[in-house]
């Protein structure tokens, strides 16, 4: 009897030290705010502690993680292999919010395996065009923006270079406003000051592609995506065609952004994603920035937000004046490149017409570089 008695002893001991090590961890804060470390970086007010949730996920890619709150902190070395971290955030001593931290392959990862394109896909595809100078509307443009005063009189390049600087400055990015209802460059310029607001990256985008066709410069713009079929992120830049440098480079008005390799040579939107992909030096300009005051790294907006947004890649077939401005009757056609990995390979073409605008848009899909990088 007194040997069972110990055995049993011992089981129930055993089981509460295996409870006290499956019990969720708790922390304490008196404020919503908390600042997270992702491995180096330190985040300031990151991450808002709300308890009506009923799971907070924190997606990271990172090796440690530290959360901060006002009052108190804990940390996880993350495991791929476990993948997951709960903890518990107590608020002001009686409201609980269930968190966790989870593990994710970084973008940059996950870029590099979608690498592999077809180029001997042969689907039919429309044929990009862009809308000549001399259209009545382009040449309004010119004229009411005062873009040759803009662009200036130096060589081909330094007028690119001013029109981009000059949207980026006149403008702000704002990426949770509304879309204007005309969305052209000198409407959409004449409401940003008019209720002194910003508009989104796609806007910005949109007035600087306007400006390059009406001073005679070949350019569209690229939605640039990620992999997942559903986000409530991706973003907008231009790719504009340099004639002295025969060649398609890459203009960004948000962040006043171009990208060039170590010899600094100027580098379009394909050639950033092939250096990415297969890890080959790039160089961001310095001064390139968002709203004027923060300033952008390599790190940060090339191998973190743009690997991101860089693995599929759409743009308008036709490259004219007022392209998403809803008019009933209007047709847009959109041209996606998508690598062999993507989710969604078919269908190859999709039309629907909005019931409410009148507005046609129909999408294309290919995995042939070359069609979609084809030169004017």
């Amino acid at each position: 009897m007194k040997t069972t008695s110990i055995f049993t002893l011992f089981i129930l001991f055993a089981a509460q030290i295996a409870f006290a090590q499956k019990r969720t961890p708790i922390i304490k804060a008196t404020s919503t705010q908390v600042d997270i470390r992702d491995d180096r970086k330190l985040n300031k007010n990151a991450w808002r502690i709300v308890p009506e949730e009923k799971l907070d996920v924190y997606v990271t890619s990172g090796k440690k993680v530290t959360f901060y709150t006002d009052i108190d902190s804990i940390s996880f070395k993350i495991d791929p292999k476990v993948g997951q971290y709960d903890f518990i955030i107590l608020l002001n001593g009686k409201d609980t919010a269930r968190t966790q931290i989870k593990y994710q392959e970084s973008r940059l990862a996950q870029l590099k395996k979608a690498g592999k394109y077809n180029y001997s896909d042969d689907r039919l595809i429309p044929k990009f065009s862009y809308q000549h100078q001399d259209d009545a509307n382009l040449q309004r443009v010119r004229k009411d923006l005062k873009l040759d005063s803009v662009a200036g009189k130096g060589n081909e390049l330094s007028q690119i270079f001013n029109l981009m600087h000059w949207v980026h400055n006149l403008i702000r990015h704002d990426g949770s406003s509304n879309n204007p209802t005309l969305k052209n460059a000198i409407d959409l310029i004449k409401v940003c000051k008019e209720e002194n607001r910003g508009v989104n990256c796609r806007m910005l985008a949109t007035i600087l592609n306007e400006c390059y066709l009406a001073m005679g410069i070949t350019s569209r713009y690229v939605t640039c995506m990620p992999k997942e079929l559903k986000f409530d992120d991706c973003h907008v830049i231009n790719m504009v065609y340099s004639k002295d440098l025969n060649k398609w480079i890459w203009m960004d008005p948000t962040f006043d952004a171009y990208v060039m390799d170590d010899k600094g040579n100027l580098l379009g939107i394909q050639e950033v994603r092939e250096r990415l992909v297969k890890g080959l030096p790039l160089v961001l300009n310095a001064d390139a920035n968002w709203n004027r005051t923060n300033l952008q790294t390599k790190e940060e907006y090339l191998e973190k937000y743009m690997a991101k947004n860089l693995y599929r890649l759409q743009s308008q077939q036709v490259s004219e004046y007022n392209t998403e401005t809803s008019i009933s009757g209007k047709k847009i056609t959109y041209i996606e490149l998508l690598p062999l990995d993507g989710l969604e390979q078919t269908p190859q073409k999709r039309e629907s017409t909005n019931e409410k605008t009148g507005v046609t848009v129909t999408f294309y899909k290919t995995n042939n570089p070359d069609l979609f990088w084809t030169k004017p």
